[in-house]
């Protein structure tokens, strides 16, 4: 097996054409499980996804295998190609669009992970009641939510077939809600021009107004503070902080 990345309390490996992603002790068996379950059912769509091939544990951690996509990522193409940064953001909003129109009805639901991390975080009751009124007030839909989709989550093929991988937050929801999460991870990285780019585009595209997607980032930049990552947390705190009170 060959090691090519690592990030924290994670491992992937590549042995052939197979892809082995292994957990450390960090990470529960129920969400591992749940991860490979995820992918399994987002199978069932007419998306491009790698295929689950098995889940073991091998010397003695926790580890998914799914099938080895040959490819680059869009992240890797778009800072390879800046010169190409349009065309491949274009790309990548209308495969968020395809993706969104795909049900899967077994998953999870957005919202009732949404109210179990605002419940979950640091905020005071206050600013939670807020975000929990401003949660049930978004429309109930059950498109299919990726929850991290991000360009380095697209492998591109040689020719050219786009595969989504990292299913591990997906659930069935509200889309604009899933655009804005995509938004707020590129304001995260720093590519705030990128992030601007992104959002009026997916807004133009979608017939959405950019004012309903920033009604919910601050529900998204609770979630993401629960993962208590220091580095994030004022940031995190001032979108959250534009709550309109009433």
């Amino acid at each position: 097996m060959e090691l090519i990345h690592t990030s924290t309390g994670k491992r992937l490996y590549r042995d052939g054409n197979r892809l082995i992603k292994s957990f450390d002790e960090s990470y529960s068996k129920a969400g591992i499980l749940n991860e490979a379950l995820n992918q399994a059912r987002v199978e069932e769509t007419s998306l491009n996804i790698p295929k689950v091939l098995g889940v073991s544990v091998i010397e003695g951690k926790w580890s998914l295998i799914w099938e080895y996509i040959e490819g680059e990522t869009l992240e890797e193409l778009m800072e390879k190609y800046p010169e190409k940064q349009d065309e491949y953001l274009n790309f990548f909003v209308d495969l968020q669009i395809r993706m969104s129109k795909e049900k899967v009805p077994l998953l999870g639901h957005l919202r009732d992970k949404m109210h179990a991390k605002i419940s979950a975080s640091s905020f005071p009751a206050t600013v939670r009641y807020d975000l929990h009124v401003r949660l049930d007030g978004l429309p109930r839909h059950k498109k299919l939510c990726h929850g991290d989709f991000q360009p380095s989550n697209v492998i591109i093929t040689a020719d050219g077939t786009p595969y989504i991988i990292d299913w591990s937050h997906a659930t069935q929801g509200n889309g604009s809600a899933d655009a804005a999460r995509t938004y707020l991870i590129f304001k995260l990285q720093g590519k705030d021009e990128l992030a601007e780019k992104y959002l009026k585009l997916f807004c133009n595209k979608t017939d959405t107004a950019i004012q309903y997607v920033q009604r919910i980032l601050p529900i998204v930049a609770c979630s993401q503070s629960v993962k208590k990552k220091p580095e994030e947390q004022e940031f995190l705190a001032k979108w959250v902080n534009v709550v309109d009170w009433s």
